[in-house]
This record gives structure tokens, C-alpha cells and sequence, in this order.
């Protein structure tokens, strides 16, 4: 290789590195550090095209209940498992067929394609099992409210997050060990 071309590749290597560092950290912008889950930028632009794809998706949105209390009594290790559980457990209930999301806080967010195929029952059961932490068994509750988009006058994310926001309030308010309300 001559000289000349040799001094014209090196740019060209340099924005290539440059490049890959920025889709790296783009990437990671959109991963929630603590839990590997979509942040709310990341999960946002995949639930859209979920949603693009399945007409008969759903939202829903995950609050975990008493977690205040959880971190002062516990510390906020205790709290950071507590939340990486959460995460595990969405994740896994979601599987191929969905998309979770933290949104921050103690609260979390997935769509799945059908919620007639996905077991609500088993979320929230999954949701309130107790976390062994530090040799200890720790409480973890969750209120769970869900919007199929269906339902919607217009089947627009922003109006299925608020309906599933609202029943989740909804949910929360019925039990003090937290529950699930669908959207109806």
C-alpha cells in the first residue's frame, strides 16, 4: 500500500471508531444501568413499533408498593435488589413476545403483543414474591394496571400509558398489597 493511500484511510478509521463509540453510548443512554432494562427513551421507540405491528397489544405499568419503606428499613442495596428483581421478573414475563421498560423510581413499564395471551395472574403472583436478600426474606408488593389499545379511540401510546396509569392508581387504591386493574 502507498503512502497516499495509507494517509487517506486514516480519517476514514477515525470516524469509524468515532462511530462505533457513539452507537455504544447511544445504546447505553437507552439501558437502564441498574436493571439492563429499556430506559423510557429506549422502550418508547420499540413499543411504538410493537404497537405499529400488533393491533391487539397492551400496555401496562408497574408500580412497586411500599418501596419506601423497604429502602429505609432495609438501605437502598436492599432497594437496588428489590428493583433488579422487578426487572428480572418483567423481563421474564414478558419474554419474545414483549417489551419492558423502567421508567424510573419504582416504577416500570412493558408492552406485549396480546394480552390475551399473556397471563396478568401470573405477573402480579410473580410480582409479589418475596426477595431473599442478606439472609432475609424480603416483601415485595406491585400494583399492576394494564390498557389494551383496542379499547382506545385511538390506539396512541401516550393515551394507553395514561390509561394504564390510571388504572394502576386504580389497582393500588383496592388493596394495600397492591393488585391489577385492566383498563375497561
Amino acid at each position: 500500500m502507498d503512502l497516499q493511500t495509507a494517509a487517506s484511510l486514516v480519517p476514514l478509521l477515525g470516524w469509524a471508531v468515532h462511530g462505533s463509540l457513539l452507537t455504544h453510548q447511544l445504546s447505553s443512554a437507552r439501558r437502564d444501568p441498574l436493571t439492563g432494562l429499556h430506559t423510557r427513551a429506549g422502550w418508547t421507540i420499540r413499543a411504538e413499533h410493537l404497537i405499529r405491528r400488533h393491533p391487539a397489544a397492551a400496555v401496562l405499568l408497574v408500580d412497586l408498593d411500599h418501596f419506601k419503606t423497604l429502602n429505609d428499613t432495609h438501605g437502598h442495596a436492599a432497594g437496588d435488589a428489590a428493583l433488579v428483581a422487578t426487572a428480572d421478573r418483567l423481563r421474564a414475563w414478558c419474554g419474545r413476545h414483549g417489551i419492558a421498560g423502567r421508567l424510573g423510581g419504582d416504577e416500570f413499564v412493558a408492552v406485549v403483543q396480546d394480552l390475551a395471551v399473556a397471563d396478568l395472574d401470573a405477573l402480579t403472583a410473580a410480582l409479589h414474591q418475596p426477595l431473599s436478600y442478606a439472609g432475609t426474606s424480603l416483601p415485595l408488593a406491585a400494583s399492576v394496571g394494564a390498557c389494551r389499545l383496542a379499547e382506545l379511540p385511538v390506539p396512541a401510546l401516550t393515551d394507553a400509558l395514561a390509561t394504564a396509569d390510571a388504572a394502576m392508581y386504580a389497582a393500588k387504591g383496592r388493596s394495600r398489597r397492591g393488585g391489577l386493574h385492566v383498563s375497561r
